[in-house]
């Protein structure tokens, strides 16, 4: 069971006072604490493998103490941008600073011993023939407080009563658990690691990821986590920086990322999303399944079509209102085949209600859809609704709201979600 933060504050009032380089802080990875600068920082990174840019002017940084959730699609870079940071591999242009110190730069940089950045590979890669202490050793110099260390680090894991088992008599998550700690011994400057959930089966990674970040926030480790699962770097990362084509497209915190995508492949990438046509007209933004409040300080004069003026950009959000409608005509300039405006839907945006059960306007017909797909996931159902234009949203509603396929539905927007414009490819700022 990996301790809570209350056991490991007691664990280092109980580090023995003699020995102060191998205290709790020093397992915990806290060097540098206090100080403002950054930990790490990636200045244009740049890495080539025959014709293909694996990396191309990569910029990020990470605080100290911050956990870094570098997420992305396969072959984005993420694990390339991890091996030049860990100095398995030098870049071809751009720095690589740690602490101050450039270990990275064009062709040349640290050796990977000399960075002190800790690893824990996707696959864990414990020395098969050496046992659950003798793995997390490894990296150790030979000195009076080894053992210490030792004992320290497989508290902080959970892996206290084990230290004498060999890696085939772990589970999975002992393992990954063992490398954590062989990892982080050593005491790093920074913490990267590689995917090292993606080999385990879905109930147990859930555990282990708990586990994990656990010891990673209680400890302020600083930490580069790469992932592809989207899910997983919402729930890990302070800061998620989320790649395309070797390069960071967006980077911020969770709830900006899933709100406040930047770009369609932002929006795309984290979480579900549909995009509906919009049209403004007399106050309101429209939509095919309701329209929105637009802000007041808009005059009369500015009320026409966004799309055909591209000078003109939007607020960040725009909220529905209480009856998502406010009595404009939700076709209003839908059928238009040439505006280009439109806005980010996420399924938990909507609200859906069969027509003919008593809770919809049946004379609201150009909101009605027809349910063409249904998936039961336990706790709700997602539903895929065909609209009278011809495009198709996503609701996502408990599984109590239970429809056969071609039921016809009223969709509309629920009040208080964040819907976010965007035109073309990017999204519409202030």
């Amino acid at each position: 069971m990996t301790p809570t933060g209350a056991q490991l504050s007691q664990s280092a009032r109980q580090t023995q006072s003699g020995h102060p380089h191998y205290s709790q802080a020093h397992v915990l990875g806290s060097n540098g604490a206090g100080n403002d600068a950054p930990a790490l920082v990636c200045a244009g990174l740049g890495k080539r493998y025959g014709g293909v840019q694996a990396v191309d002017g990569l910029d990020f940084s990470v605080a100290t103490g911050e956990i870094l959730a570098l997420v992305g699609p396969s072959g984005c870079g993420k694990t390339t941008a991890l091996r030049l940071i860990a100095g398995f591999e030098q870049p071809d242009s751009g720095t690589i600073t740690l602490r101050g110190q450039v270990v990275g730069q064009a062709g040349k940089g640290l050796p990977p011993e000399k960075r002190r950045v800790g690893m824990v590979f996707q696959e864990g890669a414990l020395f098969p023939h050496l046992n659950v202490e003798q793995n997390i050793a490894y990296g150790l110099s030979r000195s009076s407080q080894r053992s210490d260390v030792i004992d320290q680090v497989l508290e902080l894991v959970g892996l206290t009563g084990l230290k004498h088992r060999m890696p085939y008599e772990l589970s999975g998550g002992q393992q990954q658990r063992v490398a954590l700690g062989r990892a982080l011994a050593p005491n790093p400057e920074i913490l990267l690691l590689d995917e090292p959930f993606s080999n385990l089966d879905p109930k147990l990674r859930e555990q282990v990821r708990r586990d994990v970040v656990s010891i990673l926030r209680d400890g302020h480790i600083t930490t580069v986590f790469v992932t592809h699962d989207q899910e997983e770097a919402l729930f890990i990362g302070d800061i998620i920086a989320v790649m395309n084509h070797g390069r960071v497209e967006q980077s911020g915190p969770p709830e900006e990322i899933f709100h406040q995508p930047a770009t369609r492949f932002v929006a795309r990438f984290i979480g579900m999303v549909d995009f509906l046509p919009a049209w403004y007209q007399e106050g309101q933004l429209t939509t095919e399944v309701g329209s929105v409040d637009w802000p007041a300080v808009w005059s009369a004069s500015q009320e026409h079509s966004i799309a055909s003026d591209p000078g003109h950009s939007i607020p960040e959000y725009i909220e529905p209102s209480r009856n998502g409608t406010n009595g404009s005509s939700a076709s209003t300039g839908i059928e238009s085949p040439d505006h280009e405006l439109e806005v980010m839907v996420r399924p938990d945006c909507l609200d859906c209600f069969q027509v003919g059960a008593g809770h919809v306007d049946e004379h609201a017909s150009n909101r009605h859809g027809v349910v063409i797909e249904r998936e039961f996931r336990g706790s709700f159902f997602l539903y895929r609704v065909a609209l009278p234009s011809g495009h198709t949203v996503r609701c996502l509603l408990p599984h109590t709201a239970e429809f056969p396929i071609g039921a016809e539905v009223e969709v509309s927007l629920r009040e208080g979600h964040k819907l976010r414009p965007f035109r073309d490819q990017q999204a519409l700022e202030h």
